[in-house]
């Protein structure tokens, strides 16, 4: 007798095709049987120990967010609903090129102050508003193998909510090997990168990683990113930049990573592929008209997006790029130098910094999320242009003020997107979904709790951008097959049984920007590898995640 039989849900299986009725026999964490409309043909039905009516609900494979902020959370927090009631069963982490493997201790130490604004800094203070336990994390691990074990181990050594995947993080590599200096690496430098990429993919990374608007990472030129392309290219691994620009000169940063990847051999998959900024209102077919150019050509491309126009990430790092060299301490001196403060306003003012995405900036598009000095609690929720006028000083004023006294932690939204572009962009056919969930703050974007269900509810429902069965393709078979997964993705006999019953009718995102910590509604039961995570609505005890890893074509989990 099965652990578990699923009766009479209606199966989208993740392949684009019809949805049908069956029975889902799911046993030792895998689907071994489905038996379509056993009910109206009178057939025997398939017995389980546990039979769970699926009458009015969907089923499909669990989903897979191909851009997750959740590196340390997984390991502080072991509810993680953000993620698990949303439906995602997998998440990829080591985004935007900085994250906490492969490093030494001086390298941690820099990673974990660089992006405590996406993440914490592990400590027992996080403000990730999740729950938990909230203590330390022992930051036990070096190297990307041990991570994966350390995530293995998950919380208290029970494992972790949500399976994981991880990226190689190339600005985090050459932080380790080259600093943070703004220049061409040595050939010994970037032999110590290869070497540092190549152990990451055969410790079980299923790719690289890069924020080219992010410092350390932003100083490497298109050939150092090449060579480390080809080393994930030996690895079957896949390139996933964060590029160099996605408001000014936008199409041709799409244009310089199809043209790296090509010359290297590698896949690539562009990070939140978004047509931001003024500068790029209603030209998401010409960023779709290039991609179907180059897929024509025999490129190996897919993307991810979400389903918002706002974007996210901390407040330090739309400074031009010159005045991060060297580090956080040096920041904070430029910024405490007049004359430099100066230089810094005028790049960001009047020229558009490069980590601004060349675009000069809006202080009204720019709202202050999260801080982690609880003095300056009272800036959260308010534009900087907001805070500014109470103030009665520039905005510049306001935003240096709190880059100084919030040590750099401070995160951001960017209300610079345009509605048009994002529904374009979720149209194609390489198109997988990703939340660029950081669960920082104390206004996070909604994103990071409701991508999943808001594709499902807004886009498909309401506003019919794709079909379900469309959809579901987008954020389950199309990211598994880019990750190489030989057994996810798909309701398949065989699979592993990482599934989701929702709701058509009623499924649909809780969080917005005024309470983005909601959870979704309409997503009854989660299943990873058999075992209820979220059932009935809510959120069990049961730590059924895993690291996912590469191993040579494949990717293995323990």
């Amino acid at each position: 007798m099965a652990d578990l039989v699923i009766r009479d849900a209606e199966v989208v299986d993740g392949t684009g095709g019809p949805a049908y009725r069956a029975d889902v026999v799911v046993d030792g964490g895998r689907i071994v049987s489905l038996v379509k409309e056993a009910a109206a043909a009178g057939r025997p039905r398939p017995a389980g120990r546990r039979t769970l009516d699926a009458g009015g609900l969907v089923l499909s494979p669990g989903f897979i967010d191909m851009h997750a902020h959740s590196d340390l959370a997984l390991l502080r927090d072991p509810d993680h609903s953000a993620k698990a009631a949303q439906g995602v069963t997998l998440e990829v982490l080591g985004q935007d090129g900085l994250s906490y493997a492969p490093v030494d201790d001086r390298t941690l130490a820099e990673v974990r102050r660089v992006i405590t604004g996406w993440n914490g800094d592990g400590g027992g203070t996080s403000r990730s508003g999740e729950g938990g336990s909230g203590g330390d994390i022992d930051f036990d691990w070096r190297s990307v193998g041990g991570y994966l074990d350390r995530l293995d181990r998950g919380v208290d050594g029970h494992g972790i909510a949500v399976n994981a995947a991880y990226l190689v993080p190339q600005g985090t590599v050459r932080m380790l090997a080259v600093g943070w200096e703004d220049r061409a690496a040595t050939p010994e430098e970037l032999d110590r990168m290869r070497q540092l990429v190549a152990e990451g993919m055969a410790q079980g990374a299923v790719g690289m990683s890069s924020g080219l608007t992010y410092t350390p990472g932003m100083y490497a030129e298109d050939a150092e990113l090449t060579e480390l392309c080809r080393v994930v290219a030996a690895y079957d691994g896949y390139y996933c930049p964060h590029h160099r620009s996605y408001g000014a000169g936008a199409l041709e940063a799409y244009q310089e990573m199809i043209a790296l990847t090509r010359a290297a051999g590698c896949a690539l998959h562009l990070a939140h592929a978004t047509m931001n900024f003024r500068v790029n209102e209603g030209r998401a077919p010409e960023l779709l008209s290039l991609l179907d150019r180059a897929l024509a050509a025999g490129a190996d491309i897919s993307l991810d997006t979400y389903p918002y126009t706002a974007g996210c990430t901390t407040l330090v790092a739309m400074l031009p790029s010159w005045a991060s060299e060297g580090g956080p301490e040096a920041v904070l001196r430029r910024l405490a130098d007049e004359k430099t403060a100066g230089r810094i306003r005028h790049a960001l003012e009047v020229e558009g910094a490069d980590g601004c995405h060349g675009v000069p900036v809006d202080w009204d598009t720019i709202e202050i999320s999260g801080v982690t000095d609880p003095a300056l609690a009272d800036f959260v929720g308010r534009t900087v242009q907001e805070s500014a006028a109470l103030r009665g000083e520039a905005p510049w004023d306001t935003a240096r003020r709190l880059l100084l006294d919030d040590r750099l932690g401070s995160t951001i939204l960017q209300h610079v997107g345009h509605e048009e572009n994002v529904r374009a962009i979720m149209r194609h056919r390489v198109h997988t979904g990703g939340s660029d969930g950081i669960l920082q703050g104390t206004k996070p974007h909604p994103r990071a709790y409701g991508t999943f269900p808001h594709y499902l509810g807004r886009y498909v429902r309401e506003l019919g951008v794709l079909s379900l069965e469309e959809c579901i393709a987008h954020l389950t078979s199309r990211p598994a097959a880019r990750l190489r997964l030989p057994d996810r993705g798909l309701v398949r006999e065989g699979y592993r049984a990482d599934l989701v019953l929702f709701d058509p009718a009623t499924v649909a995102a809780g969080a917005t920007y005024a309470n983005p910590r909601t959870l979704p509604t309409g997503i009854p039961h989660v299943l990873i590898d058999g075992r209820f995570v979220i059932e009935d609505g809510r959120r069990t005890d049961v730590l059924a995640g895993r690291a996912v890893r590469r191993t040579g074509r494949q990717a293995a989990s323990r």
